[in-house]
């Protein structure tokens, strides 16, 4: 499975706090200095619930943020094609790759009507397109003049097409699937080099860790492909002198954030009647926010000890047991969000008070088992 790794997300959290892009690329240099394996940026148009929040492209960030480490792998936490052609991905993830001396990751996921609707671009078929777009991004990164591409899908056509830019990383960046869904997780068995969830909890890790780990084997990975597999995982740490003080304001948040049919079925609760996830997952948007309202009010069904499982909050001992049982379910690359004022303290905090903890027993285990 690999030694267990840690990132930073420069997701939600840097985006609603307003943090500019000099405070966005300390963090991130503070991150490769304390021994951080990877840095993550999201990938939104916008985020209309918060109309204070910034939000920048991933790709001219992170370009921005190789030029600034020199150690961490760099990687889009997810950015989608739906709203670019596959090619401009596949360029986009190589020259990301050649600008930071090989340490690009692309994650990628299928889309969502946020980003969309107001835009006027169609999502249709998000999954098929999806597995269109991997197809022809894989293809492309074995392209150049001398060995142009072809593809006939039913969404992308390529007709002698080439990138004239191979990567550094061998074969290519690597790629990590955001999936939740049994199609989904089937196609990041069959495609992906990882696997980047967001909104788990550890009994639901591992239900869909054994699909991916299935679809695999059905689909003829290799050894090789299976040991180097990063089962990673976009998780929140609020750290806090009073844990329960700090959970009871976020709770809520969080019962929205794991408010989705596959942590109903795998905790056994009854789907909550009435509500309608296909039309919340493409329907709500910057124009119709009546979605979210409606799934709060039904989040908040969701029992305290399963919400309160998927994140971490407290004192560094707090938050130890967490991480902890991620790892027992198949973790071994996480990607954290900090939340709370203290951005760069926590970076600072975690690096020195629970990293050092978790790749200590990682190394442990290892060595008792191998």
């Amino acid at each position: 499975m690999g030694r267990l790794k840690f990132g930073i997300q420069n997701g939600l959290n840097v985006a609603r706090a307003g943090y500019t892009e000099d405070q966005i690329l300390t963090a991130c240099i503070l991150a490769d200095r304390t021994g951080y394996d990877s840095v993550w940026y999201m990938d939104h148009t916008n985020v209309p619930q918060w109309k204070k929040a910034i939000v920048l492209d991933p790709w001219v960030m992170l370009s921005a943020i190789a030029n600034a480490t020199r150690n961490v792998e760099l990687g889009t936490c997810v950015t989608d094609a739906i709203r670019r052609h596959p090619s401009n991905i596949a360029l986009a993830a190589i020259t990301l790759d050649r600008v930071s001396k090989g340490r690009a990751i692309l994650g990628l996921g299928a889309g969502e009507a946020q980003n969309l609707k107001e835009f006027c671009i169609p999502f249709e078929k998000p999954v098929a397109k999806w597995e269109e777009q991997i197809q022809v991004i894989h293809k492309l990164y074995g392209s150049s003049p001398d060995n142009t591409v072809d593809f006939e899908g039913k969404y992308y056509q390529l007709k002698g097409a080439c990138l004239q830019a191979p990567s550094i990383r061998k074969p290519h960046p690597p790629t990590y699937l955001a999936a939740g869904g049994k199609k989904t997780l089937m196609l990041t068995g069959k495609y992906g080099n990882g696997w980047l969830p967001i909104g788990y909890t550890p009994e639901l890790f591992e239900d869909h860790k054994a699909q991916i780990e299935k679809s695999m084997n059905e689909n003829g990975r290799t050894d090789v492909e299976k040991d180097s597999f990063q089962f990673a995982l976009d998780i929140d740490v609020y750290f806090s002198e009073d844990a329960e003080v700090s959970w009871a304001k976020m709770k809520e948040a969080v019962k929205v954030s794991l408010f989705k049919p596959e942590v109903l079925r795998v905790h056994g609760l009854k789907e909550i009647e009435g509500f309608d996830f296909r039309k919340y997952f493409t329907e709500y948007s910057m124009s119709n926010q009546t979605w979210i309202i409606k799934m709060r009010e039904a989040a908040t069904k969701i029992p305290e000890v399963v919400a309160r499982s998927s994140t971490a909050v407290g004192t560094p001992d707090d938050v130890i047991p967490t991480f902890e049982r991620f790892v027992k379910a198949g973790v071994n690359h996480f990607v954290i969000r900090f939340w709370g004022k203290n951005y760069f303290g926590s970076i600072d905090k975690f690096a020195s008070d629970v990293m050092p903890h978790l790749k200590q027993k990682d190394e442990t285990s290892a060595t008792f088992l191998g």
